[in-house]
């Protein structure tokens, strides 16, 4: 590494520690697009993804690829499938990351890693979404388990019934699960005869 570069590289580390970063966040902070591609081209930043950096020496997490995607889609939200791998109530490892974003909002194309993206009522789009971090302590946003549970339920064309149904066995399973809130959720966001229908089955 270059001297010169030394006070680029921590600026970048205690800003952003070990998480992926867009460009423009990195000139917000202060570093040149030169600066940048320079340190990406001689190999002391890694490209994440399309417009997406991260310091190589950081790591990328077993879910970084949630990260990633988050630092493309700020406004975006991790669903379906892919939140309910997170939240370990499905076995499957999906192929691609499950993103929302709020019908009227740009819709992002993202190659790397494999999106789809879906579209959800803008109302209710902020409703169970939080932000949580990967193993390696890199930030996402990302619906709740109960959300995510409501979402796979009344969406099921999406992400299979049964799956839908597995999800929601091993919630119900789960101690402090609470069916009361699902069946709130699914008020207001809808599907809550299916909901009904399926919890009535497992309680019985």
């Amino acid at each position: 590494m270059q001297a010169r570069d030394r006070p680029v590289i921590a600026l970048l580390l205690d800003r952003f520690d070990a998480r992926p970063f867009r460009v423009r966040e990195a000139v917000e902070a202060g570093v040149s697009r030169t600066t940048l591609h320079r340190l990406a081209e001689r190999g002391e930043l890694a490209r994440a993804g399309r417009g997406i950096l991260q310091l190589p020496d950081a790591g990328m997490g077993m879910l970084s690829s949630l990260a990633i995607v988050s630092a493309r889609a700020p406004e975006g939200t991790i669903c379906l499938n892919s939140s309910l791998s997170y939240w370990d109530l499905i076995d499957e490892v999906p192929a691609q990351v499950h993103l929302a974003v709020p019908r009227g909002a740009h819709r992002p194309v993202i190659e790397r890693p494999p999106t789809r993206v879906h579209v959800l009522n803008a109302a209710t789009f902020q409703l169970e979404r939080q932000q949580a971090r990967t193993d390696v302590d890199e930030p996402f946003w990302i619906y709740s388990a109960e959300r995510s549970i409501v979402d796979a339920m009344r969406m099921s064309r999406w992400v299979g019934r049964d799956m839908a149904l597995h999800s929601l066995n091993r919630y119900m399973s789960r101690p402090g699960s609470d069916p009361a809130r699902l069946a709130e959720l699914a008020r207001e966001l809808g599907g809550s005869a299916r909901l009904a229908q399926a919890l009535e089955t497992l309680l019985s």
